[in-house]
């Protein structure tokens, strides 16, 4: 995981997977946490889904979790609050 923390948030880089059956974090890849998304890429559906799901994963609430880089990319960096690193580092391995 490359996060990288600023103003209290740690930066999370995802990759989104849409169009999936069903809604899952697989786990890391390449330095990115690999999400699936039955949602898709329309109109930011998919967005909304990876949101939620990492949020759920996270037991964060999904106003806490922001888009911060790649709405229209498969490959996104979200960012949430740095209370939440060690979870987000157990979700990594």
């Amino acid at each position: 995981m490359t996060a990288g923390t600023d103003k209290g948030r740690v930066s999370l880089p995802i990759r989104v997977i849409p169009r999936a059956r069903t809604d899952a974090v697989v786990g890391a890849r390449e330095g990115r946490l690999v999400v699936r998304v039955s949602a898709p890429p329309v109109e930011g559906a998919a967005n909304r889904a990876a949101i939620a799901l990492v949020a759920g994963a996270l037991g964060l609430r999904e106003r806490d979790v922001r888009l911060e880089r790649g709405a229209g990319s498969r490959d996104k960096v979200l960012s949430v609050p740095a209370s939440a690193r060690g979870v987000l580092e157990r979700a990594m391995k």
